[in-house]
């Protein structure tokens, strides 16, 4: 069997990084996870070769090859995703689909005519769709029963990447997320019952990136890398000696609960293996929002304070924050702006709330009549697919403003500093080497920061009083800045496009008032 494994294209959003990539020369932000460790379920004897549409464009000669076509996919990739289902059925290719968002919304893969749905966690699918292929069934949809044990999780085919047009390569640890947060879809999509691997895995994974030459980011995707904090001690405590032996080739990143600030021991032993940044999602400092969404994991301690531990201790914090909650107060995107000016935090993943299918929120939405038809593809530059209990345009005015002030360059600065200062400067010893994509982004950062724009003193005063005080912390500083690149372009295009759908949604309201006009007078 010839397979060709397509991962779609990402539009620009808040984690594409563009800017920041054409600026170093790399391509992607992340290579697919999944879809390279479904490659490593399938066959041994097959035939396989990936492409990653974000890296380049397969060919006419891969359509030819394949005898399947395994495309996997996330909202965002919607529209691609479609198209390519479509085009290997005009081809006359058998054509596979799984992945999160297949997963969510099969109707969708279905009615774009894709032939098998391989649905849920691929340990337990895949398998399934491999009994149907040697039966020659022509259709079929594999849902799994169980969650499966991530202990036999196989070790992803990195190598069928190019891991040079990569920011940061992807493993995981863990899946699933103890918490019931009623926006999220992780509990949905893999239980709320964290299930792990065991160090020796993981450490093969990170030996296995390391023969391969890779030296820069590595992010640890977890839903929650502290779901079971004692399992993810026991990793640390093997990790650590680990990276010290190697002399920590790898900057890691990992996603975690922002309960995190409860336990020194644990973040103390993240920053000795070498973790350097970890997303949080805080979604709003409003302490009635948070309740209403049973986010109550940021309720007991101070978020301000919680923040600042974590901080002081080593880690640079990447932040969520989301708009437009029910019964949320007027004046939400400026409370989400002084808490990013309190904390310091650098980039805020900030962004208007969808409601997820089949997530608690859509279900209750749906009942109560308030989900608009259709979803969108969850990015920045997208309205809300409900009805909100305060005027939409309101709430869309007020994200634009704080999302545009957020992301001013002078604001990202003085914000990255007084992190950084924050910050414990204490890293690993490494060896890791300086490439030239490094290079190349923090060559265009001094002249577009520290010279082009009026930044320029403020950059190079920071610059040099970070490597006085902080010279460990450099690189992270650096890095810090040249992510600000994609937000300052990124923030008109968000602008734009939800000034647009306000427009679009204006006009639609004047015609149903024109229309009911009408039929007044002509009664």
């Amino acid at each position: 069997m010839k397979a060709l494994l397509l991962w779609p294209i990402m539009p620009n959003s808040f984690w594409s990084y563009q800017e920041t990539l054409d600026l170093s020369g790399l391509r992607s932000t992340n290579p697919p996870l999944g879809l390279i460790t479904v490659a490593a379920l399938l066959p041994a004897h097959w035939e396989i070769r990936l492409v990653d549409r974000n890296i380049c464009q397969e060919t006419d000669d891969d359509w030819a090859w394949c005898d399947l076509v395994i495309v996997s996919a996330m909202i965002i990739q919607k529209q691609d995703f479609r198209e390519l289902i479509q085009k290997g059925i005009a081809l006359g290719k058998k054509v596979a689909v799984g992945g999160p968002f297949p997963t969510s919304v099969p109707e969708f893969a279905l009615e774009a005519g894709a032939n098998y749905l391989i649905l849920d966690e691929g340990e337990c699918t895949v398998p399934l769709f491999l009994e149907a292929l040697a039966r020659g069934d022509e259709r079929g949809i594999f849902r799994a029963t169980e969650k499966p044990d991530v202990t036999q999780t196989p070790i992803a085919r990195f190598d069928l990447l190019n891991l040079d047009t990569y920011l940061a390569i992807t493993i995981q640890f863990s899946r699933g997320c103890p918490f019931q947060c009623e926006f999220c879809d992780i509990i949905n999509l893999y239980g709320r019952k964290p299930r792990t691997k065991i160090p020796e895995q993981m450490l093969k994974e990170f030996q296995v990136l390391y023969d391969l030459g890779w030296r820069r980011y590595v992010f640890v995707v977890d839903d929650n890398f502290i779901g079971n904090k004692r399992n993810a001690k026991v990793f640390l405590r093997s990790l650590i000696p680990w990276m010290e032996e190697h002399n920590y080739p790898f900057i890691l990143i990992t996603e975690a609960s922002l309960n995190l600030a409860e336990d020194d021991e644990l973040i103390e032993l993240m920053v000795k293996a070498g973790f350097t940044m970890v997303f949080m999602g805080i979604e709003t400092p409003d302490t009635d929002s948070l309740l209403g969404i049973h986010k109550v994991q940021n309720t007991r301690q101070d978020l301000i304070e919680s923040c600042h531990k974590i901080t002081r201790a080593g880690l640079q914090i990447m932040s969520g924050f989301i708009m437009g909650f029910d019964n949320e107060r007027p004046g939400a995107g400026k409370r989400i702006r002084e808490f990013m000016e309190e904390t310091g935090i650098p980039q805020g993943h900030f962004s208007l709330l969808q409601a997820l299918q089949n997530t608690a929120m859509w279900n209750r939405l749906q009942q109560e009549g308030r989900l608009l038809d259709g979803f969108g593809t969850v990015h920045q530059g997208t309205i809300m697919n409900f009805i909100p209990t305060r005027p939409v345009e309101e709430i869309t005015e007020e994200y634009i403003d704080a999302f545009w002030h957020i992301y001013e360059p002078m604001p990202y600065l003085k914000r990255t500093f007084r992190h950084m200062m924050m910050m414990k400067g204490w890293r690993g010893k490494t060896k890791r080497p300086i490439t030239w994509h490094e290079i190349r982004l923090f060559a265009a950062l001094c002249w577009r920061q520290g010279i082009v724009r009026s930044t320029r003193l403020r950059y190079w005063w920071q610059l040099i009083a970070i490597a006085l005080v902080k010279p460990r912390l450099v690189y992270d500083y650096l890095t810090a800045l040249g992510i600000g690149e994609h937000f300052f372009t990124y923030r008109h295009e968000v602008k734009a496009q939800l000034q647009a759908q306000l427009a679009a949604l204006h006009r639609a309201k004047e015609t149903q008032q024109e229309e009911k006009s009408y039929q007044l007078e002509t009664v």
